[in-house]
């Protein structure tokens, strides 16, 4: 039989919580029931950025008595450790990013592990996922898939990381900003080949949503022809076996 791992709060006699809680991506009426009530609830919010959280309280109808934290990269170590006491303490403490999941290319790491540092139960409200919903949209195989967050901002340090993956047989999953699409996607082209199959995906769950489909050098022109706004996620297909032999 299967037995749940010991609820290491007991042990330091505390009832306090800390939560990482996913957010939308962009349509709010993906919000979960859980995720408002766990808002509504908590002591603390720590967000990676306060005036994002204070609009998406706004825009759930929430009114809450939280105080809200800025805790965003450069911040996030120094205040973990006073994070964790407030747990300590007994109150509930929720961290949030802009969108998304916390730790997924965006602050919640060392919350985590302060957390573990000092036994304290990390619990997740999962939400939408920039990477699964790209995945799923993007026509390519899923069963098996790698995420690589952001490609680098320099051409040389894009290309490197394209050159390791080359032979990666999996789906690959990046995040990019617009005004680097472009380039990017002709970084792209020159490691993994014109023919490589992908999809930018743009503004997910948003008004503008699109999903553009096609092979690298498809998606290149694409990029280069027209004006790349919003918040974008390529997909770019795994090598075929005999590429890796």
């Amino acid at each position: 039989m299967i037995q749940a791992l010991p609820d290491l709060r007991n042990d330091r006699g505390m009832s306090g919580q800390l939560f990482l809680a996913g957010t939308p991506i962009g349509n709010i009426g993906d919000a979960s029931a859980r995720l408002r009530e766990i808002l509504e609830t908590a002591n603390v919010i720590a967000a990676e950025d306060s005036r994002r959280a204070h609009r998406l309280l706004s825009d759930l109808g929430i009114t809450t008595q939280a105080q809200i934290w800025s805790f965003y990269d450069a911040v996030e170590e120094a205040k973990s450790p006073e994070l964790i006491g407030r747990v300590l303490s007994g109150e509930t403490v929720v961290m949030i990013s802009d969108a998304g999941m916390p730790s997924v290319s965006d602050p919640g790491y060392r919350l985590v592990q302060e957390a573990i540092a000092q036994n304290v139960k990390v619990s997740v409200i999962p939400g939408p996922s920039a990477v699964l919903a790209a995945l799923a949209v993007s026509g390519l195989p899923v069963d098996r898939f790698s995420f690589e967050g952001f490609l680098p901002r320099k051409s040389g340090e894009r290309r490197a990381l394209c050159e390791s993956l080359l032979h990666e047989q999996r789906t690959m999953v990046f995040f990019e900003a617009p005004h680097r699409l472009a380039d990017s996607l002709i970084d792209a082209v020159n490691v993994f080949g014109a023919d490589r199959l992908g999809a930018i995906c743009r503004e997910m769950t948003k008004r503008y949503e699109e999903t553009i489909r096609g092979n690298l050098g498809e998606l290149s022109a694409w990029a280069a022809a027209n004006e790349v706004l919003g918040e974008i996620t390529l997909v770019v297909a795994g090598a075929v076996t005999d590429s890796a032999s």
